[in-house]
C-alpha cells in the first residue's frame, strides 16, 4: 500500500523532501565543528544541496492535482505546506552559506575600527580570538558564527559582501515575511508574518500564501539590499522596498488589464457591471460612490540617494486602499525633475504633441466600495542599479493617504492638498522619511518651523470630473484608476465588449470563443502606456478628418475605431521589431518608441497596415488563436471569494 501510495507526484516530492532534510540537517551539524579547513568542501556541499533543494521545489510548483492517479484529499494545504518546507530548508542553506563563506569574504573587507569596538571591545584583536576559540563548544561556536553574519550586514564598508549575503534570513519584524534566526522559533509565528501582504489582495482578505519560492527569496534579497544601502548611508533609513510594485510583480491582480474585464454577480450567472440598454443600443452608464479626478502636481523635497545608487526612474504609485486593503488596480505616473534640482519631481511637463500617458499627472479614480475608510495611497518610488553591485530594485521613498470621506460620510472637498509624506510601509505608522531632518531640529521653535518646511511633501489636487467626462467614465468598469489622456478609449473598448456579450452572443447561455481581435488583446495595451499613446495618437489623427455628425454616430465611431486599432497597434503587439516592453530601461524603451514611430508613419503613408503585414521584410511572431479569440469565462473577474481559494 506504501509503495502505491508514492507512486502520485505529491508523494514522491514529499519524499524528497524528507531525503533532503535529513541532509540539511547532517550537514549543518557536520559545519557547527568543523576545522576552517574542511569549510571549503562543506561550502561545495551546501551549493549542490541548495540546488537539489531547487530543483526539487521547481518540480512542486508544476504539480497539478489532476496529475494524481487517485485522489488526494486537502491537496493545495499539502502542496502549501511542502512549499513551507522547501523554503525553510533553502534559507538555511543560504545562511550556513553565508557562515562557510565568510573566511574567503572578511579578508577584502576593512571593517570600522569604531564599529568593531562597539561590537567586540577596544581590542581588535578579538575576531581572531574568537577564531581561536571556535572549537571550544558547539554552544559558543553558534554564538560566533552569529554576531559574524552580523558584523558582515551592518559593516559600512561592506560592498561585495552584498552578493553573498543576499539570502541571508532577515531579523524578527519583517513587514513581508519573517525568516527565523533560531530554530525553535514556531511555524506559527512564520505565518503569521507571511500573511501581511496577502491582506491587500484585491479588497479582500487572503488567508493563505501562495508565493513561489522564488517570490519569497526576490522579497529576502531586495530587504538585505535596502539594509545594505540603509548602513551605508546611501539611502536614508525611512526608505523601503516599494509595497506597490511588490504586488504589481505578483501578476496580473492588481494590473488595469485585470479590472478593465468585465465583473461577475455573486451567482456567476450574469455580468455585475455590465448591463444592456436596448432603448440606446449600447451598456447602462454606471454612476459610483468615488468619481474623482486627482493631479499630481509636484513632490518637494524628495531625499536624493548616494552616489553608489543610480536612478534610473522617479514615479508615484497610487491605488484605493482602506488602510489594510488594496481596492483597486496600482497606476503609475513618472516624474520628471531637473539635475540641478532633483528633489522636486514635477508631473504633466509641456512637450511637443501628445503628452505620454507615463507623464500625465490627471489620473481619474473609479470605486463603489462602501468602506468608510476609503482614500488614496499615494507611493512615490524610484527604480535604482547600485554601481558597484549592479543591483536593481525598486524603492519607496515615502507614502501619503488622503482619505475621500470624512467621518460623517460626506467626500472631502475639491481643493488643493499638501500631504506630509510618511516613511516605511503603508503598514507601519511614526516611520520618518528622513530622522535625520527632525534631529536637526532639537533647538527653538524657529529651527523647526525650518525643519518642518524641509520635510518630504507631495501635492495634490482633487476635483470633480465635467459633466462631459463624467458621461465617458461612467461607461467604464466601477473600479479602476488611470490616466485622463486614454479614457475616451477605454470606453469605445467598452462598449464594444458589451456588444459582443450582451448582443451578438447567439445566446446567453453560450459560452463559446469570440472571435474579436480588439477584445482578445486590448488589455495587453493598458499595461503598456507607450502602446496605449500610439492608439490614442492614430485615433487623434483619425478623428479630425470625420464630420460633426459622424462624431455624433456612435455605431459609426465604433466601426471606425475598430478599423483603427488594426491599423496601428494590433501588428505592432505581433511584430518582431518591437522589443518586449520593460519599466525604466531607457535603452528598450527608446527602441520601442522608435519602431512604434516608424510603424506609425509607414502606416499614415500607406493608407492602413495591410501593405506593412504582407510585406516580406515584415516578421511576425507565431500565429496564436489567442490573438483573436476572446474567452470570456477565462477573462471575467471572479467573485471575491473565489481569490481566496
Amino acid at each position: 500500500m506504501s509503495e502505491r501510495r508514492a507512486r502520485g507526484p505529491l508523494q514522491r516530492v514529499q519524499r524528497r523532501s524528507r531525503e533532503l532534510r535529513e541532509q540539511v540537517d547532517a550537514l549543518r551539524a557536520e559545519s557547527a565543528a568543523a576545522t576552517p579547513g574542511q569549510r571549503e568542501a562543506l561550502r561545495q556541499r551546501c551549493i549542490q544541496l541548495k540546488k537539489l533543494v531547487e530543483e526539487n521545489t521547481s518540480a512542486l510548483h508544476a504539480l497539478k492535482k489532476a496529475d494524481e492517479p487517485a485522489p488526494v484529499g486537502n491537496y493545495s494545504q499539502r502542496k502549501e505546506e511542502e512549499e513551507k518546507l522547501l523554503l525553510k530548508l533553502s534559507q538555511q542553506l543560504q545562511k550556513l552559506l553565508l557562515v562557510l563563506g565568510q573566511d574567503n569574504v572578511t579578508k577584502y573587507y576593512r571593517v570600522d575600527e569604531e564599529h568593531q569596538k562597539g561590537r567586540h571591545g577596544e581590542d581588535g584583536n578579538e575576531e581572531e580570538e574568537e577564531s581561536e576559540d571556535e572549537e571550544s563548544s558547539e554552544e559558543e561556536d553558534s554564538e560566533e558564527e552569529e554576531e559574524d553574519e552580523e558584523k558582515l550586514l551592518d559593516d559600512p564598508n561592506v560592498k561585495e559582501c552584498v552578493a553573498v549575503g543576499n539570502f541571508e534570513a532577515q531579523q524578527e519584524g519583517d513587514l513581508t515575511f519573517e525568516v527565523p534566526k533560531k530554530e525553535e522559533e514556531s511555524q506559527e509565528e512564520r505565518e503569521e508574518h507571511i500573511e501581511v501582504v496577502d491582506e491587500t489582495a484585491d479588497g479582500t482578505e487572503i488567508k493563505r500564501r501562495t508565493d513561489s519560492h522564488w517570490s519569497a527569496v526576490r522579497a529576502i534579497t531586495e530587504h538585505d539590499t535596502v539594509q545594505v544601502l540603509t548602513t551605508i548611508g546611501a539611502v536614508p533609513t525611512g526608505f523601503r522596498p516599494s509595497t506597490l510594485f511588490q504586488l504589481l510583480e505578483k501578476g496580473n491582480e492588481f494590473r488595469a488589464s485585470s479590472y478593465l474585464q468585465p465583473e461577475l454577480t455573486p451567482s456567476q450567472l450574469a455580468f455585475k457591471d455590465l448591463v444592456w440598454n436596448s432603448e440606446k443600443n449600447t451598456i447602462h452608464p454606471r454612476a459610483t460612490r468615488v468619481s474623482q479626478v486627482v493631479s499630481l502636481c509636484s513632490c518637494k523635497m524628495i531625499p536624493v540617494p548616494g552616489a553608489n545608487v543610480q536612478v534610473l526612474s522617479r514615479h508615484v504609485r497610487l491605488c484605493l486602499f482602506d488602510g489594510t486593503r488594496v481596492l483597486s488596480n496600482i497606476h503609475t505616473v513618472r516624474a520628471t525633475w531637473l539635475p540641478k534640482n532633483p528633489q522636486t519631481w514635477t508631473f504633466s511637463p509641456r512637450v511637443m504633441g501628445l503628452l505620454p500617458s507615463l507623464l500625465d499627472g490627471d489620473c481619474f479614480v473609479r470605486s463603489n466600495s462602501l468602506s468608510s475608510d476609503i482614500g488614496i495611497l499615494f507611493e512615490l518610488g524610484i527604480t535604482y542599479t547600485c554601481n558597484s553591485t549592479g543591483v536593481r530594485g525598486e524603492l519607496s521613498c515615502g507614502w501619503a493617504f488622503l482619505k475621500l470621506f470624512t467621518s460623517n460620510g460626506i467626500p472631502v472637498p475639491s481643493k488643493m492638498y499638501e500631504l506630509l509624506l510618511s516613511g516605511g510601509t503603508p503598514y507601519e505608522r511614526g516611520v520618518e522619511v528622513d530622522p535625520s531632518i527632525s534631529r536637526r531640529a532639537a533647538g527653538g521653535v524657529f529651527h523647526q518651523f525650518l525643519a518642518l518646511r524641509k520635510q518630504p511633501v507631495l501635492l495634490v489636487k482633487l476635483r470633480s470630473p465635467s459633466v462631459q467626462s463624467r458621461d465617458v467614465l461612467n461607461f467604464l468598469p466601477e473600479t479602476l484608476i488611470g490616466s485622463t489622456s486614454y479614457v475616451h478609449l477605454l470606453a469605445f473598448y467598452r462598449q464594444i465588449l458589451g456588444d459582443a456579450l450582451l448582443r451578438d452572443r447567439t445566446s446567453m447561455q453560450s459560452t463559446d470563443l469570440i472571435c474579436n481581435p480588439i477584445l482578445a488583446t486590448f488589455p495587453q495595451l493598458v499595461d503598456q502606456p507607450d502602446l496605449m499613446d500610439a492608439l490614442r495618437s492614430a485615433w487623434a489623427d483619425r478623428e479630425r478628418t470625420l464630420k460633426r455628425t459622424e462624431k455624433r454616430d456612435q455605431e459609426f465611431l465604433k466601426s471606425v475605431f475598430v478599423l483603427v486599432y488594426h491599423d496601428s497597434v494590433f501588428p505592432l503587439l505581433q511584430s518582431t521589431f518591437l522589443p518586449s516592453y520593460k519599466w525604466a530601461e531607457e535603452e528598450a524603451e527608446m527602441s520601442r518608441w522608435k519602431a512604434i514611430h516608424d510603424f506609425l508613419r509607414k502606416s499614415r503613408e500607406n493608407d492602413g497596415a495591410l501593405q506593412y503585414l504582407l510585406s516580406s521584410e515584415t516578421t511576425h511572431k507565431a500565429f496564436d488563436i489567442s490573438e483573436l479569440a476572446y474567452d470570456f469565462l477565462g477573462e471575467v473577474r471572479k467573485n471575491p471569494g473565489e481569490l481566496m481559494d
